[in-house]
């Protein structure tokens, strides 16, 4: 009998993965201000850019 069995392993893997997907889940909500920035649509009055 070893101390380090395989299910030692599989079961640290799946604390990992499910620990992963919580803290994801937690900050999930703030992920879109990161990734993307809101879009405004172009107006009469905004600037012209010349080539």
């Amino acid at each position: 009998m070893g101390i380090f069995k395989p299910d030692l392993y599989r079961n640290f893997g799946i604390g990992f993965a499910l620990g992963a997907l919580a803290v994801g889940a937690m900050t999930a909500q703030d992920w879109r201000a990161e990734f993307s920035s809101e879009a405004y649509a172009a107006t009469d009055q905004a600037e012209r850019v010349s080539d």
